[in-house]
């Protein structure tokens, strides 16, 4: 069942149209305006073949763009990955180091579920943006942005279609 859904898997592009991604990429730079972290959002309509004969899952698919995309690579080990595997329907978001003992795993994990509920009801596009938002809130309470920070866009804001 798992190899139909990623074989015949609609593409990112059909769930996420260019407006979508614009309004994405603005709740990016929205919510970095309140935060020194760095949020990054990836899309991917399916893994490949091999990926799935080799019985990887979103979780670990998710660490791979972590390391692609570079969301490790900023100067306060503060990027946020939240990546979405349409074929699996999941949500899995991949947090640096530097917020490691700041976000639960259950604070993560509401961002997940306010993502699904969204999801379920059919608007991709809203379950992204509040997602983000969700996000921003927590990097906002860690890592607050002051007066005298020069925002140093660290990642693009532009979400990845994979």
């Amino acid at each position: 069942m798992r190899l139909l859904r990623h074989l015949f898997a609609r593409p990112a592009r059909a769930t996420f149209p260019e407006t979508s991604l614009q309004r994405i990429s603005a709740a990016v730079a929205e919510g970095e305006l309140r935060h020194r972290g760095e949020v990054c959002f990836a899309v991917e309509a399916a893994l490949e073949l091999p990926a799935l004969w080799a019985g990887r899952d979103a979780r670990a698919r998710a660490h791979e763009v972590f390391a692609q995309l570079r969301v490790w690579d900023t100067a306060a080990n503060n990027g946020v990955l939240v990546y979405l595997l349409l074929a699996d329907h999941r949500i899995e978001i991949v947090a640096d180091r530097g917020l490691d003992g700041r976000v639960s795993d259950e604070q993560w994990r509401g961002v997940c579920q306010l993502m699904e509920e969204r999801l379920r009801s059919g608007d991709a596009e809203d379950a992204a943006v509040a997602g983000i938002a969700a996000v921003s809130d927590l990097l906002a309470e860690h890592f607050p942005r002051v007066a005298e920070d020069v925002d140093h866009n660290e990642l693009p804001d532009l979400p990845h279609l994979l």
